[in-house]
């Protein structure tokens, strides 16, 4: 299950990458903004807590003890 997080985050990172260069309007960044949502739900629906695709620093530290 860990592939559903890994997919998760690289399409997040994808679509990051696509706003930054295209901006929101581009029709890459919709699909990529799509696949990323898409990813996401599916790993959330697998049992997937949301921080286990995104994690705050704060939260990152607390598990790194």
């Amino acid at each position: 299950m860990a592939h559903l997080i890994r997919a998760a985050r690289t399409a997040q990172y994808l679509a990051v990458r696509a706003l930054t260069v295209h901006g929101l309007g581009h029709p890459l960044t919709f699909a990529l903004l799509a696949a990323a949502s898409t990813a996401a739900a599916r790993a959330w629906d697998r049992g997937h807590p949301v921080d286990a695709i995104h994690t705050a620093p704060g939260q990152r530290a607390r598990r790194a003890r």
